[in-house]
């Protein structure tokens, strides 16, 4: 849920990073992190577990007041993956205005991504949230490797909405699809936003958040 601080004109949006364990959510937020001037962006916090990860950082993006009169500022998250860790899931989860789904494209792992989308969808719900009325996309991240699965599957066994939602094909470690993923959400999430509040609707620019030129 957006948090409007009328003070300083300010409203904070949440975007979380879902997937299995090593599917490529951390790499995804490092090279959103690495790619905006460090004016614009937070320190990289990260909180470690045995095996896993959550990390976090906001940032301002290329276009602030695209709200009139308020300036927006993005805080990007990501989940630990391991299925052990569903409770720091569900709180990293609470409040969020928009996700992106990360899959991890190997044959190996479908089932994995399916339990994965299955739990996401379950700790939603448990929260009162429904990806039927939420900004949300999905990245078939690891495009690179051998054996992996079609986008055509991914996108018949994940994207099964009756409107279909926004599909990225990514490389993350080497920044293929990352900033173009988080420009989609980000204007997903502003849209939602303006829309609930019934503000005017505008074109939002393709580079909302971060510039593909990185600039």
């Amino acid at each position: 849920m957006s948090f409007i601080n009328f003070a300083r004109k300010e409203i904070s949006f949440k975007i979380v990073y879902y997937g299995t364990a090593l599917g490529g959510k951390t790499t995804n937020v490092e090279q959103i992190h690495a790619g905006i001037s460090p004016q614009s962006r937070g320190e990289l916090t990260t909180l470690s577990t045995k095996q896993d990860r959550t990390l976090f950082f906001d940032f301002l993006p290329l276009k602030s007041e695209i709200i009139k009169g308020f300036v927006s500022k993005f805080q990007i998250y990501t989940v630990p993956g391991q299925v052990i860790y569903n409770e720091t899931r569900k709180l990293v989860l609470r409040n969020v205005d928009g996700v992106v789904f990360v899959a991890d494209s190997q044959w190996s792992k479908q089932e994995e991504n399916a339990a994965s989308f299955a739990d996401m969808e379950g700790n939603l719900k448990d929260q009162g949230d429904s990806l039927d009325s939420m900004p949300y996309i999905i990245q078939f991240n690891k495009r690179d490797l051998p054996d992996i699965a079609p986008a055509h599957y991914m996108n018949f066994m994940l994207n099964h909405r009756s409107v279909a939602v926004p599909c990225f094909e990514a490389v993350a470690v080497k920044g293929v699809g990352v900033l173009e993923s988080l420009n989609m959400i980000a204007k997903m999430v502003i849209s939602n936003f303006m829309q609930k509040n019934k503000m005017q609707s505008t074109e939002l620019p393709s580079d909302l958040a971060v510039s593909q030129k990185g600039e």
